[in-house]
């Protein structure tokens, strides 16, 4: 065992985070989210919800403060009467972590196009609707 690695995280998760770059890019995907369609590198998470995966991941994982945006969101469907309050968590949970998260919204089918680019695909159990991020990895 290790000591200050979040339980939640798996040893796959771990080591993917690790392996990761400075500007790669990995997705927490919510429980719609066409994870195994998107990517050949998914991490099944299942049971865990996008706030909690987010708020584990903070703790290992530095945010790219040389880009514009660190973190992107996949924006509301033109039409969905829907205000994703999970948003409003995830900002929590960024701005607790230290971390600069200046927030990117993206179309949906943009964001898959981005999603596929990505270095990996977390595949969690979290039900609210919107609540698919990416995530732009930094520099220790």
């Amino acid at each position: 065992m290790l000591k200050n690695i979040p339980k939640i995280l798996s040893p796959q998760l771990v080591k993917t985070l690790m392996e990761m770059g400075h500007g790669d890019e990995i997705v927490i995907g919510d429980g719609n989210f066409p994870s195994h369609s998107i990517s050949p590198n998914v991490i099944r998470a299942d049971g865990l919800s996008g706030t909690e995966l987010l708020k584990a991941i903070l703790k290992l994982f530095p945010l790219d403060s040389y880009s514009d945006h660190q973190v992107f969101l996949m924006e509301v469907v033109p039409g969905d009467d829907y205000k994703p309050e999970i948003w409003e968590e995830y900002k929590q949970i960024l701005t607790a972590s230290g971390e600069p998260h200046n927030i990117g919204y993206i179309e949906r089918f943009a964001f898959y196009e981005r999603a596929k680019q990505s270095f990996a695909v977390i595949a969690s159990g979290e039900e609210a609707l919107y609540a698919n991020v990416i995530l732009k990895k930094g520099v220790v």
